[in-house]
C-alpha cells in the first residue's frame, strides 16, 4: 500500500502543514490521528481549526472528550485516549456523519466505530526532534488529498 510522507522541523511548521491540508477538507471527512506524547497531535489540530477559520484556541480535550469549534465548516475535535474502550452514550458516530470534519486523537481505541473511509495519521518523533507524519493512500479521498496537500 502506498503511503504519504510529510516532514516538518518545528511545531509551526506541523499547523502550516495541517492549515494546507485543510484548504482541501470536506464536509464528513474523518481524520484518526495516531502518535505517542507530544507528537504533533494537537499541534496538527491547531492548524486545521486554522485554516479553517476557527478563531478559538484549541488545546487536547483530554478530559471533556469532545471539542466543538465554529469557522468555515465545523471541527470535532476528540481526545478518547481515557477511554477503555467504545462509550456508545458518547453518540460519537453522529459527529463522524455528521456536517463537519471530524480529527480523533488516539482514534484507534474506537477502531471499530470509526467509518471506512477514515484517513488515518501517523506522527513520529524523529531522533532529530523533527517529525514524519504519515497517512496511508488507501481510499481515492486520501489520494486526491495526497495529491492536492503539497509538502516538503
Amino acid at each position: 500500500m502506498e503511503k504519504k510522507i510529510w516532514h516538518t522541523t518545528s511545531g509551526e511548521e506541523t499547523r502550516l502543514l495541517a492549515r494546507s491540508l485543510a484548504s482541501h477538507v470536506q464536509e464528513g471527512d474523518v481524520f484518526a490521528l495516531e502518535g505517542g506524547l507530544g507528537a504533533g497531535k494537537t499541534t496538527f489540530c491547531q492548524g486545521l481549526a486554522k485554516g479553517l477559520e476557527i478563531e478559538r484556541y484549541v488545546d487536547s480535550p483530554t478530559f471533556t472528550v469532545i471539542k466543538e469549534y465554529q469557522g468555515r465548516l465545523p471541527l470535532y475535535h476528540m481526545d478518547v485516549y481515557r477511554l477503555d474502550g467504545i462509550e456508545s452514550d458518547l453518540g460519537l458516530e453522529e459527529y463522524f456523519y455528521g456536517d463537519g470534519i471530524c480529527v480523533i486523537e488516539w482514534a484507534s481505541i474506537i477502531q471499530e466505530i470509526l467509518p471506512d473511509d477514515t484517513i488515518s495519521f501517523s506522527f513520529e518523533v524523529q531522533e532529530d526532534g523533527t517529525r514524519s507524519i504519515s497517512f496511508p493512500i488507501n481510499s481515492e479521498r486520501a489520494k486526491r488529498l495526497a495529491k492536492d496537500v503539497s509538502w516538503d
